[in-house]
């Protein structure tokens, strides 16, 4: 009751109703009355127990209180709705709220401004009257500054909120030198866009005119999170402003814009390149108070949102790498707009992974640079929420909205922003509300869809002339200091598009160049040399035992157990290696090598089908037991669950990868079918980053294929859209069929001097066929196999060669050993992508005899890699079975699929000639 010690009276019926509601709905009273209610119920409580006469909250409210309390019940009217009624739009009138903040909408009336109130107290002022605590709420709540956090559930939270807006009444204290900073970066973001318009008329540049402000931000963002303790800093965003980030926060030569604009080819000619404002940069950032911070800004395509699972996942890794797993180390930067972060379900994706375990960065700053209008979309079309931002409270993160036309409140929320972040890891946003100057982009035209936004616009001052005036006046600079630093800059933007006519090509940095400098870039040719996979066989039987020795003092399952007694005779008696054991001694391997791994997706701990159990439970308190990291190595294996996204988690552990080329990541599927919810990172960067960016990557897909008569979703990981996106040697594609290939492949992402992409289309029902297994010789002595022979065939009775790839490989094995038939060979095709040619032709030419080259496969005509083989082998004579096309994978009914298979699997061994 001390916080309300300044209260004496209040109507007894006004307090009866609101303790009532109380009780039914304590949620929705607001914070201070709910204080209230759970003291006075607590002293109820504890005088009931005392045997002393029970309080009646009729007896402890004095007549005068109840002022005391409406003024509190407006003070919350404007923490929780004084957002809807700032002055943060630019350019456009407020849509109307109502009920209003009028005072008399509280039951205050006007006799009552000159009255004074210690409820003041609770915003930081001591006891002021009514008029003066309404001034103080306007400044606070309603200015250029609208903020949103009343929804958020940890008191701790609202109350550190609450306090740091008190502090200078939610206004910015600046230097002279700390606004003159501000004067000179947004000149600076002015000019180069006014250089650009007039220079290079008509060209597409997205232009952040309208928005300059953000430049200052992203400035003081990198200052004072620096002094804050982060040394690095990732950014990632959308086309709009990104040449202005590129030339005035990353420092990216001028001369090397103006040759992109100029459309000069790369010098590379194995680069394919990408327009220049997807373009990504790395540099160091030297802040004002002498610190340097590293900092990053991620390539992207025109998937506007894609980025952000990008950058999350650049971030953890050099949290988990390069910084001891020290999240305020590394701060990761969205930007975003405000039609794209409204609409794009991948937003959503990546917030929910703000406090996972294996997806946690310690908190992201999003900007959202909001022109209020999308391509041509009025945000009246373009949502149905109140604000773009909407999105945050679904992670209770706050958001504030600043009018970007005053870049003074932009530095403010700024630097809330990253107290906010570094107090509680958590995300915040910041709304930045200005506008878009030209149309989409600079040939378009915006008055064929917004002609009275446009009108408005065209007389509307650029920020920085707002700004210069504000500065003048308040004489801290002069036109003449203003006309220096104008002439100086714009004479260096014309020294550089001078010097840009004289470069005949145009080059393109390597994204983060000191992670890999040590990688070559090569071409399809070196994917197929051979690689040393090989590991000693004493050290895998070691690592064996250390993995399947079961922890003293630990109450397993029994079939666990079990399981890892299975495992440990599969070495000692047996040594027949399943698939399940064959992968986890590929990563010890790897492990004992100086390799971290990290494993993540859907059910990857135990593995969707049960093969797993890479990370294991005690049964009484589920503490978790990754056996693997028993080995001796300073290097770490990593499983996570992911929550069930494919699009968000497989984009971050693209970002993962590519931050980590002496790490192995792999991102797994449910079902190899679930993949196609992440089709827009496959297309964008697993198969396109390195032709467009240069960058290279080493993350390996593995999704679980194979035609078991588990309906259409169940089946396929959809061969077809893969093989097409595969050139010049941009990724490996592979269908091992035992546990030494899977083994081999998966040393040789980390043996090779380059990184590709790995996509396996790993089995489900091979998990546990009594066929499918490999010695120990093989994992220690082998290495990968790009496509496996018949050791069964009679080379001269051959009169059909069948490749096929998979797990049909083993059914018609099964039918030929049944046949008994000599008449046919079947030859796996391990790797589809780069298929090795040399040892093709050692098969076909091995195979004089054959009368048919036959492509089997189990997926319907118009799937799987039919139409890829086809092309490959257009010089040969081949011929396809399979099941006839369809527009489904697989059918539902387990009775149908039977047949077609049965069917399929006859036909092979029909008709030999």
């Amino acid at each position: 009751m001390d916080q309300f010690s300044f209260l004496n009276a209040i109507h007894t019926e006004y307090i009866e109703e609101k303790y009532k509601r109380y009780l039914k709905y304590p949620d929705s009273i607001e914070p201070s009355w709910r204080s209230f209610f759970q003291g006075f119920d607590f002293a109820n409580k504890s005088y009931d127990n005392k045997s002393l006469k029970k309080i009646d909250i009729n007896n402890i409210i004095s007549n005068d209180i109840a002022k005391e309390f409406k003024v509190i019940n407006l003070i919350n009217g404007y923490r929780q709705r004084g957002h809807l009624f700032t002055k943060t739009n630019p350019v456009r009138q407020r849509r109307t709220y109502t009920p209003t903040l009028n005072y008399e909408n509280f039951g205050l009336t006007s006799s009552d401004l000159s009255e004074s109130f210690n409820a003041a107290e609770i915003i930081g002022l001591g006891r002021c009257t009514l008029k003066e605590i309404i001034e103080h709420l306007e400044s606070m709540y309603c200015d250029s500054i609208g903020v949103e956090y009343m929804y958020i559930r940890n008191p701790e939270e609202v109350k550190w909120i609450q306090n740091w807006l008190n502090n200078n009444f939610n206004h910015p204290i600046l230097s002279i030198e700390e606004k003159k900073r501000i004067l000179k970066k947004l000149s600076h973001a002015v000019a180069f866009e006014n250089f650009l318009h007039t220079k290079f008329v008509g060209q597409k540049r997205f232009s952040l005119e309208g928005g300059e402000s953000l430049i200052p931000a992203i400035d003081e963002i990198i200052n004072h999170s620096s002094e804050q303790g982060v040394k690095e800093i990732v950014i990632g965003m959308a086309h709009r402003g990104r040449l202005n980030v590129l030339a005035n926060i990353f420092n990216k030569s001028y001369s090397q814009i103006f040759t992109e604009f100029e459309g000069k080819d790369y010098i590379d000619t194995i680069f394919s390149g990408d327009v220049k404002y997807h373009l990504g940069s790395s540099n160091k950032y030297n802040t004002k108070k002498g610190k340097t911070v590293k900092i990053s800004l991620a390539p992207n395509p025109s998937h506007l949102e894609t980025v952000d699972a990008i950058v999350e996942g650049i971030a953890r890794a050099k949290t988990d790498h390069d910084y001891n797993e020290n999240y305020g180390d590394v701060l990761p930067i969205l930007i975003h707009g405000d039609a794209a972060i409204a609409a794009q379900g991948i937003v959503y994706e990546v917030l929910q992974m703000m406090s996972l375990d294996g997806y946690k960065t310690g908190g992201t700053i999003h900007i959202i640079v909001n022109n209020q209008v999308g391509f041509t979309t009025n945000y009246l079309d373009a949502r149905s929420s109140t604000y773009c931002t909407d999105v945050a409270k679904t992670v209770l993160s706050p958001v504030l909205h600043v009018n970007a036309d005053d870049p003074e409140a932009v530095i403010h929320v700024v630097r809330f922003a990253s107290d906010y972040r570094n107090k509680f890891h958590k995300d915040v946003f910041i709304d930045l509300l200005g506008y878009r100057k030209y149309g989409h982009n600079e040939g378009d035209e915006p008055r064929f869809t917004q002609p009275q936004l446009y009108k408005i616009i065209s007389k509307h001052p650029n920020p920085r002339e707002i700004y210069r005036a504000k500065l003048e006046k308040e004489d801290v600079i002069t036109t003449q200091m203003i006309a220096e630093s104008d002439e100086e800059y714009r004479k260096l933007l014309d020294k550089n598009l001078e010097a840009s006519k004289d470069m005949p090509q145009a080059t393109v940095e390597l994204f983060m160049q000191q992670e890999w400098k040590t990688f070559d870039k090569v071409g399809v040719n070196e994917l197929l040399k051979p690689i040393d996979t090989k590991f000693p066989l004493n050290t895998l039987k070691e690592i064996a035992y250390k993995i399947t020795e079961v922890p003293q003092g630990k109450n397993l399952f029994n079939k666990i157990k079990r399981l890892l007694k299975q495992r440990r005779e599969m070495v000692e008696v047996s040594n027949a290696i399943d698939w399940g054991m064959g992968e986890l001694l590929a990563y010890g391997s790897l492990l004992t090598e100086g390799h971290a791994v990290r494993l993540s997706g859907e059910d990857v701990e135990r593995g969707t089908f049960s093969h797993r159990h890479a990370v294991i439970k005690t049964e009484d308190t589920e503490e978790e037991i990754i056996l693997l990291n028993n080995l001796d190595t300073p290097k770490k294996f990593y499983a996570y669950n992911s929550p069930l996204s494919e699009y968000g988690v497989l984009g971050f552990e693209y970002g993962y990868a590519m931050t980590t080329p002496y790490s192995l990541t792999i991102w797994e599927a449910q079902f190899g079918d679930f993949v196609n919810g992440a089709q827009i990172v496959i297309d964008q960067y697993i198969s396109a980053a390195e032709d467009k960016w240069k960058m290279q990557n080493g993350l390996v897909m593995l999704l679980p294929h194979g035609f078991e008569g588990q309906g259409a979703e169940h089946s396929s990981a959809r061969i077809e859209r893969f093989l097409p996106l595969c050139a010049n040697g941009n990724m490996y594609v592979i269908n091992a069929t035992t546990p030494a290939n899977f083994f081999h492949a998966i040393r040789r992402q980390m043996k090779t001097n380059f990184r590709k992409p790995l996509i396996v289309f790993s089995p489900k029902s091979l998990l546990r066929h009594r066929k499918v297994f490999s010695t120990l010789e093989d994992l220690a002595n082998g290495s990968f196999q790009e496509l496996i022979d018949d050791n069964t065939a009679n080379v001269k009775k051959v009169s059909r060669l069948v490749f096929c790839s998979g797990k049909l490989y083993y059914e018609l094995s099964n039918k030929k050993e049944e046949l008994n038939e000599e008449r046919i060979a079947i030859v796996r095709l391990e790797q589809l992508y780069p298929l090795h040619w040399d040892k093709i032709y050692q098969i076909l030419d091995k195979y004089e005899n054959k009368k048919e080259f036959i492509w089997a496969q189990e997926e319907p005509e118009n799937m799987g890699a039919w139409w890829y083989i086809l092309k490959e082998f257009r010089k040969f004579d081949i011929d396809v079975i399979s099941p006839s096309p369809s527009g489904s994978p697989s059918p539902g009914s387990h009775d149908r699929y039977d047949k077609i298979q049965h069917a399929l699997i006859h036909t092979v061994f029909e008709n030999l000639k």
